[in-house]
């Protein structure tokens, strides 16, 4: 399934939630990933960022689609990091 993950967590916490989420998907804007994940992967992320955070205070949002192809994207401004890979 395709992942668009949105964190905001506190300061002392951003750089370990960074990490995790850099080992699951493609970093594109500050607090913001995408990318293609299984149900289990999922399951796995979500579970380690729930030991990340205090969830009294942060936030964790992840929208779901099935297929990528359903979702059209608009740059407008700096394009943080694009996702075509480098070889």
């Amino acid at each position: 399934m395709y992942v668009i993950l949105v964190y905001d967590v506190g300061e002392e916490r951003v750089s370990k939630m960074l990490k995790l989420c850099r080992r699951f998907l493609n970093w594109i804007q500050n607090s913001v990933f995408e990318g293609e994940l299984s149900e289990a992967q999922l399951k796995k992320l979500v579970q380690e960022a729930k030991k990340i955070m205090v969830l009294e205070h942060d936030s964790l949002i992840i929208f779901t689609q099935p297929n990528p192809n359903g979702i059209q994207r608009q740059i407008i401004g700096v394009e943080k990091r694009s996702l075509d890979k480098i070889i």
